[in-house]
């Protein structure tokens, strides 16, 4: 304890110099902090608005699928597999005074699907179909059409044929194309109507860790047998992909220059506090304290600079965090960008702080170890 009782002792006697040092290590860990919790809610935010609400591995085949069900307690048992639903598509469109609109006509297991696309929360009026021959629309075909809710019109399908459906409600996924394309029915409606009763066009899933979803879809393309075409969002987006990755490594080398700087900053200082405290080294020296006795010293005190710089670092950086989610808000009230704070994380900076510092003051004390006590007398 020895070393550790003078460390103390000569940071106390240079509080200013502590206080900077100090100070210097906390703005870096605030930075690695807040800029960790930035990119990590950027990408969140990337992710969920993108591929959150859609089907993250897709099953399909050239001919409609019939054992489903079946299909599908084979896959939910797969590790990293969360929700699995399913759906017909087909393509059609709606005539409203014998104005024809392009549609793809979706029937949804509704309460499966409600886990991947999330649809109670998109509904703006009305309600999603319950009865044969009900739809939900999207708000901006809704608008340009003029229409109610409980209005009637009819759906035409190539090769099918026409059929009069009822409005039941209207939702709002926040996006345009969906918005303007999608017809929402249930599952039942649209099997009945296309006349293919036991058959759907493809099973939709969602994992639990998004960049897992290629090592995932070769999981399920194993269960499922190579009759059918497994697809990933991960294959489809490789741009987006990109982008997400670059902007991990960018907060990576951020993040690594601070580390660095604070440890030249840290080093540079304690071995000027060597030149500052030759006397004292000198004094204890003569006095029987072994030269590593001396190193431990100004090992200590990076130490206990990292600890202290660490605290105010993390306390420092969820003010930062706090600021950023409080003023930088859109009109309505939410933040720009919501930051993500994992814990871990913030631990992680926290510990690599301390080792820093740690691994900082090895220059300054190997460089105690070696005043001489001579040197110490003859320079006065």
């Amino acid at each position: 304890m020895l070393p550790l009782q003078i460390a103390y002792r000569f940071l106390r006697s240079s509080l200013g110099q502590t206080i900077s040092i100090v100070l210097g290590i906390s703005v870096g860990v605030s930075v690695q902090v807040f800029i960790g919790s930035l990119i990590g809610g950027l990408q969140d935010s990337l992710v969920q608005t993108t591929i959150g609400n859609s089907s993250q591995i897709t099953i399909v085949q050239e001919e409609n699928i019939t054992e489903y069900q079946s299909i599908r307690e084979d896959i939910i048992n797969i590790d990293g597999v969360e929700t699995v639903a399913y759906a017909l598509d087909i393509p059609g469109s709606i005539i409203i005074d014998e104005d024809s609109t392009p549609i793809l006509l979706r029937g949804f297991d509704l309460e499966l699907s409600e886990d991947i696309y999330e649809l109670q929360e998109k509904l703006v009026e009305g309600k999603y179909p319950s009865e044969l021959n009900e739809i939900a629309i999207g708000i901006d075909m809704f608008e340009e059409l003029s229409l109610s809710v409980g209005d009637t019109v009819t759906i035409d399908i190539p090769l099918v044929g026409s059929e009069i459906v009822t409005i039941s409600g209207v939702y709002d996924f926040n996006v345009a194309q969906i918005n303007t394309l999608w017809i929402i029915s249930d599952l039942n409606t649209v099997q009945t109507m296309l006349g293919v009763p036991g058959e759907i066009s493809k099973i939709e899933m969602q994992v639990g860790d998004v960049f897992e979803a290629a090592n995932i879809a070769s999981l399920v393309y194993e269960q499922v047998g190579a009759e059918y075409e497994v697809t990933n969002w991960i294959d489809q987006n490789q741009e987006l992909l990109s982008g997400l990755q670059a902007q991990g490594s960018s907060s990576l080398m951020i993040q690594v220059f601070v580390t660095i700087s604070v440890v030249l900053g840290i080093s540079s200082v304690l071995a000027i506090t060597v030149i500052q405290k030759s006397k004292q080294i000198g004094i204890l020296k003569a006095v029987g304290i072994k030269d590593r006795t001396a190193s431990f010293i100004f090992l200590s005190q990076g130490f206990l600079l990292g600890i202290l710089g660490a605290i105010g670092g993390v306390l420092l950086g969820l003010l930062l965090t706090y600021m950023f989610t409080t003023f930088a808000v859109d009109p309505d009230g939410n933040p720009v960008v919501p930051l993500l704070i994992e814990p871990t994380f913030i631990m992680i900076s926290a510990f690599v702080a301390i080792i820093s510092a740690s691994i900082a003051s090895i220059i300054p004390a190997r460089k105690s170890s070696k005043v001489s006590i001579i040197e110490v007398i003859k320079n006065g």
